[in-house]
């Protein structure tokens, strides 16, 4: 009787699994490795260190074929299991293709393989798909792959299901499985998901791995244990590595024992208690913006609104997701390896800008243009003591789409809000976090220089823009404008891109402190991070208060040099005077030296050469993070 061939059914899987990741390869390159310096020199370098991924991998996606086709019968004559085997053939080559297309999407978006970002967007699959759906031509797309994955598994089927005589042995079948359980197993424990990371480009990394290896590693490491995997050293030691950098900002500790960070802020001649607004806007990277050099006129409200307050000129976010902003700006603190304290057990419960204000006789609250549920954030300010207000308080929006209401719907829900504040005689403090910057970009109809749909990322700023400048007007009609200090701020760049491990361009974002009346104009050169907001708007109002802030009052800075903290995915990185140390899995540790070139805010002319590390950056990094995440962990940043 003559039988088909698993075995050549597994080599067809492979071969197709192979060719597509060396294509996929080929296509990131010329699209996205150029741009970034990855030259035609490294890309054999580059393919073979991506092979090496893709067979590394290849075990996990052949184990659960062969069990399937060691089950089915395999004797021509059963038309059943030959149709199955040809249905299961072509669903697997349209998986891959369809893996393929998304990878191909999310390095446009990232710059990056599958990492932590996949793995929390797979957590919210209603606005990631919905975003998915509205943005790319899902249908047609899906038609495309399927009709390919038909013609290829057509030119295989000839060839996979030639005759072989006689039947194999269960013994031999199972033995086939047990081998490739066994690659499976040993690829997991001996080669890790970044093997093929040895490269200096980071770009040229990201093409060489594997993204459905990325993914899996980055969900095995979503919550991971700082000490298990980072550099770390003597808590007490680094305690008074971290008291001597944060004593820069002149404030004493709290009880004058060596394991206390809480500072205690006296009272100075400042403005008193003013309201503050803070207007987190989605993904408004400093590239964009013409007060910080960019020449295409998106921002003219902006940059109106930055000739009257205090604008920082050298700002930086501390990460790449809005959790990462929102953690810095709300509670001062570091951006710790793998996940925000948003989204970590425990975070429900930390010191934060609000606790702070509420102790001063203030109302605090987030108000969110989206389903506060996404990223955990209502869980998270509501467990800290904010009011919350999302898209379910706003029932009948202008505009809306996947991630939330317009923010022109944002902010005049928000002046609503203020106003009823208000009219309740006491100070309030507000987190105000917007949602029409992202994709699919997509906005109100008939407004000037807006496409409604299809404009991209500059539509976007545009929009985002334009609605800031609809907040203000509608402010400055207030009795409470007078008596407010709004600070306007990115939560992120609009994505990292670039050769460097960390980036710092991708990180620059516009930060201005207006307070009308108040504040004069200024331009401040100090660096400044979004961990040092609560801290600086704090020292403008000059009431006392204790808490335990990595961020430090900018606008009373002693002169020494700023220490800025950096997450991206796993890397955490801390900078000072030029010079970054990178810490990252695996206890591994590099350093690099930073040179900022001068012109417009897009500067891929920036220069990272790695140099020997400082020891003393190198423990200031490692007693940021670990004492960060020691704190968080032991429940001890209250």
């Amino acid at each position: 009787m003559s039988q088909s061939s698993p075995v050549r059914f597994l080599l067809a899987v492979s071969a197709s699994s192979l060719l597509l990741g060396g294509a996929l390869r080929l296509l990131l390159w010329a699209q996205f490795g150029l741009p970034a310096q990855v030259t035609l020199a490294q890309l054999p370098g580059i393919l073979g260190m991506g092979v090496f991924s893709d067979l590394a991998q290849l075990p996990w996606l052949l184990l659960p074929v062969a069990l399937v086709l060691t089950l089915l019968p395999r004797d021509r004559e059963r038309r059943w299991a030959r149709r199955f085997r040809f249905a299961g053939l072509v669903a697997i080559l349209f998986g891959l293709l369809f893996l393929g297309g998304l990878e191909y999407f999310f390095f446009e978006e990232f710059n990056a393989r599958f990492n932590l970002v996949a793995v929390d967007y797979l957590i919210y699959p209603t606005e990631v798909m919905g975003n998915i759906n509205d943005t790319y031509s899902v249908g047609p797309l899906s038609l495309g792959f399927l009709a390919v994955a038909l013609l290829a598994a057509f030119a295989w089927w000839p060839w996979i299901e030639a005759g072989v005589p006689g039947a194999s042995s269960r013994r031999i079948r199972w033995g086939w499985i047990a081998v490739l359980a066994a690659l499976a197993s040993g690829s997991a424990v001996a080669i890790d998901a970044d093997a093929g990371a040895v490269f200096a480009n980071r770009v040229a990394n990201e093409l060489a791995a594997n993204g459905t290896a990325r993914f899996f590693s980055a969900l095995r490491t979503n919550h991971l244990e700082y000490p298990a995997y980072y550099r770390t050293g003597d808590s007490m030691y680094l305690r008074a590595v971290l008291r001597d950098d944060l004593g820069h900002g002149g404030a004493p500790f709290e009880d004058g024992r060596a394991e206390g960070l809480a500072r205690t802020h006296a009272a100075t001649a400042g403005l008193g208690p003013l309201n503050i607004v803070v207007l987190a806007e989605e993904s408004f990277g400093a590239e964009f913006v013409g007060s910080y050099g960019d020449v295409r006129g998106l921002t003219p409200e902006f940059d109106a609104l930055a000739q009257q307050g205090l604008l920082f000129t050298h700002a930086y976010a501390t990460g790449t997701r809005t959790v990462r902003g929102l953690e810095a700006i709300s509670a001062s603190f570091p951006p710790i390896p793998s996940e925000s304290i948003l989204k970590r057990p425990g975070g429900d419960h930390v010191a934060t800008w609000g606790s702070v204000m509420r102790e001063l006789g203030y109302e605090t609250s987030f108000l969110y243009g989206g389903y506060g549920t996404f990223d955990n954030m209502n869980a998270f300010y509501r467990g800290n003591g904010f009011d919350i207000s999302d898209r379910t308080d706003i029932p009948s929006p202008r505009f809306a789409n996947i991630w939330g209401v317009s923010d022109e719907d944002l902010f005049a829900h928000a002046i609503d809000y203020f106003d009823a504040r208000a009219a309740a005689g006491k100070p309030f403090f507000s987190i105000v976090m917007s949602t029409s910057n992202h994709k699919p970009f997509t906005f109100p109809a008939g407004i000037e220089g807006v496409k409604a749909e299809g404009g991209g990322r500059e539509a976007g700023i545009r929009y985002a823009d334009h609605a800031i400048g609809e907040f203000f007007r509608a402010a400055r009609s207030r009795a409470w404008f007078k008596d407010t200090i709004f600070v306007v701020v990115a939560d992120h760049g609009a994505r990292v891109y670039g050769a460097a491990t960390i980036p710092l361009f991708s990180y620059e974002i516009p930060m201005l402190i207006l307070a009308p009346g108040h504040v004069a104009p200024a331009r401040v050169d100090v660096a400044t991070s979004q961990i040092d907001i609560a801290p600086t708007v704090l020292g403008l109002l000059g009431l006392a208060y204790q808490a335990p802030f990595f961020g430090q009052d900018v606008l009373h800075w002693g002169g020494a040099a700023r220490t800025l903290l950096f997450n991206h995915n796993h890397t955490v990185a801390a900078f000072r005077d030029g010079h970054l140390a990178i810490l990252d899995l695996n206890r591994k540790v590099s350093c690099e030296r930073y040179e900022r070139a001068a012109g417009s805010a897009r500067r891929e002319s920036d220069r990272f050469t790695a140099e020997t590390c400082d020891e003393g950056l190198v423990d200031l990094a490692t007693a940021y993070f670990q004492l960060g995440y020691e704190l968080f962990t032991r429940h001890e940043y209250e």
